[in-house]
């Protein structure tokens, strides 16, 4: 009985801090960000660790003149930018296709074909 008792008390005294205890729901997180922004020709993931994203990924609106405007840390345009994303080409989806190689150089979308799927801001949340 006395082993059924100290079993008891433990399970009690177990269940009682766990209801007690107090939750977190912080996030911290810290960002370094030294050097130019890498060369890529399409553009970058717009989250970290901003890889060159591959062709097709990103809408017209992200480039100008052909020169791609949308994402990173080095990212000096309008705070509220918005642009469509085709989110079949992201890597955290399961993308394994081909990405752009160093110095590879190209119209983002030729003809005018893009079909985005997602409306994001320059910061890798999705838009509603």
């Amino acid at each position: 009985m006395k082993i059924f008792s100290s079993v008891a008390a433990t399970a009690i005294a177990a269940l009682a801090f766990t209801v007690a205890s107090p939750r977190a729901h912080a996030q911290v997180s810290v960002g370094v960000n030294i050097g130019a922004a890498p060369a890529c020709p399409y553009g970058y993931f717009d989250y970290p660790p901003y890889d060159c994203a591959p062709y097709g990924y990103y809408g017209p609106e992200w480039f100008v003149s052909g020169v791609f405007i949308g994402a990173g840390p080095w990212y000096r345009g309008p705070e509220h930018f918005r642009g469509h994303v085709d989110n079949r080409y992201d890597a955290r989806g399961g993308y394994r296709g081909p990405f752009p190689h160093h110095g590879e150089h190209g119209d983002p979308h030729p003809g005018g074909g893009f079909r985005g799927n997602e409306y994001r801001d320059g910061h890798g949340n999705v838009v509603h």
